[in-house]
């Protein structure tokens, strides 16, 4: 359930760019900007007209900065959310990264690229397209990395992640076909859906896992389907989907803009789904 804004006294913060990336929407970004399946970069352009440039002036030198943003597309906030590797277990929000905060402010550290005028370069964002910018600072390994830090509850997941897996993960022949033909063709591996359902294959948020019928379920993989049963220990996966309707595929407007466009084609073509 979302919660109120809380009292308190209320501060201005001034969009001073945007960023540009890939992803369109959230299912399509990487959790954090080191778990990007595919390699990609994204682009910050201040506002002109402010003297940016000047206030830009000596960061080239560092590898990554810290990029300060606003989850404008968060609706609310919530005390406890379900984080993707906190299993069924709600968590208070401020012992996550969750967009869902009482004022929605994100933090990413990224690989600094390049810097031409009011443009920033970078290198795997985790960051939707057309978010606005509220501030930028060099990241200092020096005096804020800390390696060997306790991690609170996510200590206890590794823990449990070094453990036996829970669950067996089995691929009927047509699914196992299916990811034959990515792999083979376009270099697309869904094979990484055995790892993942073997942990948790329950429904979740942030997994991108839901129940699709009384005894289905379908697990996202950026812009795939995955869908799988299971039977008591058992997963069992039945076979894979395009994330992307004919219809959609269909669409002249968006032709050259959907992820791994392709592919998706092809798939429908032998598959028609």
């Amino acid at each position: 359930m979302m919660q109120a804004k809380p009292p308190g006294r209320n501060f201005i913060a001034t969009e001073i760019g945007v960023m540009t990336t890939p992803y369109n929407r959230k299912s399509e970004a990487p959790r954090q900007p080191n778990l990007a399946e595919i390699p990609s970069e994204g682009m910050i352009t201040l506002h002109e007209g402010c003297n940016f440039e000047q206030a830009l002036r000596d960061l080239q030198g560092f590898e990554f900065i810290w990029v300060i943003f606003w989850f404008d597309q968060s609706t609310g906030w919530r005390p406890t959310v379900l984080p993707p590797r906190g299993g069924l277990t709600r968590r208070g929000v401020f012992a996550t990264r969750s967009p869902h905060r009482p004022n929605p402010i994100g933090l990413s550290l990224l690989q600094l690229l390049e810097i031409r005028g009011r443009t920033l370069r970078v290198a795997s964002p985790d960051i939707l397209d057309g978010t606005p910018i509220l501030d930028i600072k060099p990241y200092l390994p020096s005096v804020e990395a800390y390696p060997t830090a306790k991690q609170g509850w996510l200590d206890e997941m590794d823990t449990e992640l070094r453990a036996e897996p829970l669950f067996s993960v089995r691929w009927s022949l047509l699914a196992w076909e299916q990811q034959d033909f990515l792999q083979q063709e376009y270099g697309i591996d869904l094979a990484t859906a055995s790892g993942l359902l073997q942990r948790t294959p329950h429904p979740h948020p942030y997994r991108r896992i839901k129940q699709i019928s009384e005894d289905g379920y379908e697990l996202a993989l950026q812009s795939w389907r995955v869908r799988f049963s299971r039977q008591g220990r058992v997963v069992v996966i039945d076979e894979i989907a395009s994330g992307y309707t004919a219809e959609s595929l269909a669409d002249a407007a968006r032709v050259g803009t959907l992820h791994q466009e392709s592919a998706h084609r092809s798939f429908h073509q032998r598959w028609g789904k």
